[in-house]
């Protein structure tokens, strides 16, 4: 599934930095700790995948 917004990938990008054990887990915060929590590494790899091209910065649910 890709991300919908470049603010989406990006807080993918570091949910998965943790996830790996790159980044410390008590720095997240906001979507980047939900998405850490409720998502696989797997998921996680495929949002921060998505490439930038095209995405808007931001999108309303």
């Amino acid at each position: 599934m890709p991300a919908r917004s470049k603010a989406q990938q990006r807080a993918a990008g570091v949910a998965l930095s943790a996830k790996r054990g790159e980044t410390k887990v008590g720095d997240l915060k906001g979507a980047s700790k939900d998405m850490y929590d409720s998502m696989s590494e797997a998921e996680l790899q495929d949002f921060a995948a998505t490439p930038q091209d095209g995405l808007p910065d931001h999108v309303d649910d």
